[in-house]
């Protein structure tokens, strides 16, 4: 979306110059709504300049050289022939319309030109973002999510795949999730410090969760946190702020992220614990899933001091909880990484 209706996306390269005497720098120039978007090889924004206010410094030549304002304190050289008469058209226009009765009139209109671009930069991305979060279908999300886990095993180490402890984990999600959840459940060897949502419905859990514990209601309780969380903050969202605004548009757009983008964030995701859900939508869960929520609250902070409220409010406290998994299940379950 662009400020003239004949173009959806209009980019170019060009040579920016940040000051007098510096040196000018390659950069790839994005043609907006109401800024022109200068970044840098890595797609990162390196400065705005409103369309309103974009001077020519050398009329009829080419390159064309451009600035922000009067002053010419940053300059722009554009050789691309459409990126230039995008740039002119919007000038004219501009030109045309632009009242000359005063100097005060004239400092009204560039203060609301400068509001409503500044605006439309603060507004922008979360609107985008916020659009694409409920336009991508499941279908890509899934794939994000696998592309995601596959540039995380390089970290993590391949995904646990023993054949019996693979139908207990599956048996697993069933009692915790309900038998018609399209949530995949994953252990991983290494590298995410307890468990970690992907786009998708994927969950991935470290292996200590059904290794170091003597009670399948701790890595049960991992899953429900993770659902917990989920309902209330899509996986593809932090995925998008992490990506920024080009990505986001690129995602929208053509269907697919920036491959560099994935691995950043998959290196992301390792790095960083997960986020805590909110105790009430946690408890409730616990209620729904008839499990205990005191064993999970003790393997978080074995003193129980930070989790103080899900131990008091444990909805199966004073109560015989259905079993999660048959002894056998469980065994099998902690073997699921080979031992």
């Amino acid at each position: 979306m662009t400020a003239l209706s004949q173009y959806e996306r209009l980019e170019s390269t060009g040579l920016w110059r940040a000051a007098p005497g510096e040196q000018r720098r390659e950069v790839t120039v994005s043609f907006g709504d109401a800024t022109l978007v200068i970044a840098d090889s890595a797609g990162r924004p390196l400065t705005h300049w409103s369309l309103a206010a974009i001077e020519r410094v050398n009329p009829g030549q080419r390159p064309a050289v451009f600035a922000p304002d009067a002053e010419r304190s940053e300059t722009l050289e554009v050789e691309d022939d459409i990126m230039i008469g995008a740039v002119e058209t919007v000038r004219k226009t501009i030109a045309r319309r632009r009242p000359r009765p005063g100097r005060l009139r004239w400092l009204g209109l560039a203060m609301s030109v400068a509001g409503m671009a500044a605006l439309g930069f603060l507004w922008l991305p979360d609107a985008l973002r916020n659009h694409t979060l409920g336009v991508v279908p499941p279908a890509k999300r899934s794939e994000i999510g696998a592309t995601l886990l596959g540039h995380m095993q390089r970290l993590t180490g391949p995904s646990c795949r023993d054949a019996m402890g693979t139908a207990a984990l599956t048996r697993l999600r069933a009692r915790v999730l309900g038998a018609g959840s399209q949530i995949q459940l994953v252990v991983v060897p290494d590298g995410v410090p307890t468990s970690r949502s992907l786009p998708g419905g994927i969950t991935l859990l470290n292996r200590g969760l059904v290794e170091d514990y003597e009670d399948p209601a701790v890595v049960a309780g991992y899953v429900l946190a993770e659902l917990a969380h989920n309902l209330s903050s899509d996986p593809l969202d932090p995925l998008l702020k992490a990506a920024g605004l080009r990505a986001t548009i690129t995602l929208l757009t053509t269907g697919d992220l920036p491959p560099e983008v994935l691995r950043s964030y998959a290196e992301t995701l390792v790095s960083t614990p997960p986020a805590q859900p909110d105790a009430d939508a946690l408890i409730a869960q616990f209620a729904r899933a008839e499990i205990a929520a005191s064993p999970f609250a003790y393997a978080v902070d074995i003193t129980g001091e930070t989790t103080l409220d899900l131990i008091e409010a444990d909805p199966m406290a004073g109560s015989t909880a259905p079993p999660i998994l048959s002894d056998r299940d469980w065994v099998a379950l902690q073997g699921i990484c080979g031992g």
